[in-house]
């Protein structure tokens, strides 16, 4: 196929024919028309691992993980290959940042400190508190308690990734690509996916909106912040408290 037969089809039809034909040449086109998403990715992701890698290492294993993606990807299953592909990315950069064990042990000590006081106003007021709340209960000022949100939000992102992954007995990467599993995990899976939905209809409404434009729309929190006009540091600490909230709800579901 000449340059002149790619410039004339889509990136859907490309990859219709590579899941036919395995043509290596096709392959090299999708590779090349998609490898804006590495890069994309590892910029919104260069908080999780900046202290343990280079963008240019993250881009490397980025394109490695887009070229086994075009061969597991299967267009019958009706998935937007952009969402596949962003979806494995993520997944790749956590798993990546949990086996470095990277998080800063006083960032874990203070995490783990506004969990449990938000978990213990949980299970008080029937209800997810509010920042004022947990801050008055930790005794401290709510800038302050909002600046260590900011600072824990990584951890929750990964904490969260491990409390799924505690239930379902799988890394990230087995999550996204979908490995078979037993009737008795596909049982698990639905019910985590069941809780994970009802978690979401919990969170306030700002709440529900950043976690569906970062994780459905993938937009970086710069451009959130720019749809909902409010500053980044306040979207993040948006995203931080939906993430404690969902990580609260599944633990005292599965522990109940």
């Amino acid at each position: 196929m000449s340059q002149q037969d790619f410039a004339e089809k889509t990136n859907e039809e490309l990859l219709e024919e590579y899941s036919r034909t395995k043509d290596q040449k096709i392959k090299q086109e999708i590779v090349l028309r998609y490898a804006y998403l590495v890069k994309n990715v590892a910029i919104q992701f260069r908080g999780v691992y900046a202290s343990f890698a280079q963008m240019e290492d993250i881009v490397h294993e980025g394109i490695i993980a887009l070229m086994a993606a075009v061969d597991k990807y299967q267009p019958e299953q009706k998935v937007k290959f952009e969402t596949f592909v962003s979806k494995r990315l993520r997944g790749l950069i956590v798993d990546l940042a949990r086996k470095q064990d990277w998080i800063p042990r006083n960032v874990r000590k203070n995490a783990k400190h506004m969990d449990a006081a938000v978990q213990t106003l949980f299970e008080k007021l029937g209800r997810h508190p509010t920042d004022e709340e947990v801050a008055e209960f930790l005794q401290m000022d709510v800038s302050k308690y909002q600046k260590l949100q900011e600072k824990t939000n990584l951890y929750h992102l990964i904490s969260l990734d491990h409390c799924i992954g505690e239930y379902m007995g799988e890394s990230p990467i087995e999550q996204i690509e979908g490995t078979e599993k037993s009737p008795e995990e596909a049982f698990e899976k639905k019910e985590l996916s069941r809780v994970l939905q009802e978690g979401l209809k919990t969170l306030r409404k700002k709440e529900q909106l950043v976690i569906s434009l970062y994780y459905r729309k993938e937009l970086t929190m710069k451009e959130i912040a720019e749809v909902m006009q409010l500053s980044e540091p306040r979207i993040s600490q948006i995203h931080t408290n939906a993430l404690r909230s969902l990580r609260t709800y599944i633990k005292k579901h599965f522990h109940s």
